[in-house]
């Protein structure tokens, strides 16, 4: 039996003064995947991970605000927070009537995301975070500059994190570092050099760096939306990420204590190397987590609640 490769389709959606450009993969009546990218990548990040699930879920991958090919404005006329990336993509999941959705969170799509569920709970089915932090214990001893810059905003302290954005930066750090170099395809962070050098890109992303001492504020509030509303999460870890260390994988248990953690031989950008073990783990996570969302809904209606 000969297996027909999924389907990707690339399209856009006007939000306010925001065309999100995005991917999508998968039957339109099937489960929702929201998948929310990090720094520097944009929706290219899961062109390998898409075509292994799309015969179950409907998969979704909008390029944020700054990133890849959304088209927002320049800085000045578009203010470049976390707040408001998740304002363009909560819209977003409205104009596509996304009322029921599992969230994969890496990276800077894990504050967007959350704060997404925090405002809408009932619409967030599981959450899949590969090295998307949520708690200070997932912090590397690598953060010191930006530290710096969240606590006074000098033009000092901006240039020193500069360097963070730099081609060998991405290359051999966000990408190289713990990755085998024999399955780690230049694809990606070639791209995302390309990406960052763009008029303006860096300015952005210093912007967000800035900003990121609000992701950190909000860990408090990520933490009580988890115990009230207890989501079913699988934690898919690259344990020799750089930046975000496995203990910040382990810390979901103590919000969560059912939460399901993997540490996969792998960098910050897990799916590069990694794509088949981590689409491996989502179809037993979610075909187990929203069987068991359904027979529970099933059950309510039945005894009429």
């Amino acid at each position: 039996m000969t297996t027909t490769p999924a389907q990707i389709r690339y399209r856009s959606r006007q939000i306010g003064d925001v065309d999100v450009f995005y991917r999508e993969a998968g039957p339109a009546d099937a489960p929702v995947i929201l998948l929310l990218h990090g720094f520097p990548t944009a929706s290219h990040m899961f062109r390998d991970l898409m075509p292994l699930l799309a015969d179950r879920y409907r998969l979704i991958a909008p390029d944020l605000p700054g990133f890849g090919q959304t088209k927002a404005p320049p800085r000045g006329t578009f203010t470049y927070t976390f707040d408001r990336l998740a304002d363009v993509i909560g819209g977003f999941t409205e104009a596509l009537s996304l009322d029921r959705y599992a969230l994969y969170i890496f990276d800077y799509g894990a504050p967007v995301g959350l704060r997404l569920a925090m405002r809408h709970p009932e619409r967030v089915s599981a959450i899949i975070s590969q090295n998307g932090n949520a708690y200070t214990d997932g912090f590397s001893d690598q953060w010191g500059p930006w530290e710096a810059y969240w606590r006074d905003g000098s033009d000092t302290n901006r240039e020193a994190c500069r360097p963070s954005l730099s081609p060998d930066t991405i290359r051999n750090w966000q990408y190289g570092t713990g990755a085998d170099p024999e399955r780690l395809a230049p694809d990606g962070y070639e791209l995302d050099i390309a990406y960052m050098a763009r008029p303006d890109a860096e300015e952005i992303q210093l912007d967000l760096i800035r900003d990121y001492r609000t992701n950190v504020a909000l860990y408090p509030d990520f933490h009580t939306y988890f115990r009230q509303h207890r989501p079913p999460l699988l934690a898919t870890w690259g344990r020799h990420d750089p930046a975000f260390i496995p203990a910040g994988a382990r810390a979901y248990r103590r919000d969560l204590p059912d939460a399901e953690v993997h540490l996969l031989d792998a960098g910050h950008f897990a799916l590069e190397t990694h794509a088949a073990e981590i689409a491996a783990l989502i179809r037993e996570f979610l075909g187990r987590v929203l069987s068991v969302g359904n027979q529970d809904t099933d059950a309510l209606s039945m005894s009429g609640n």
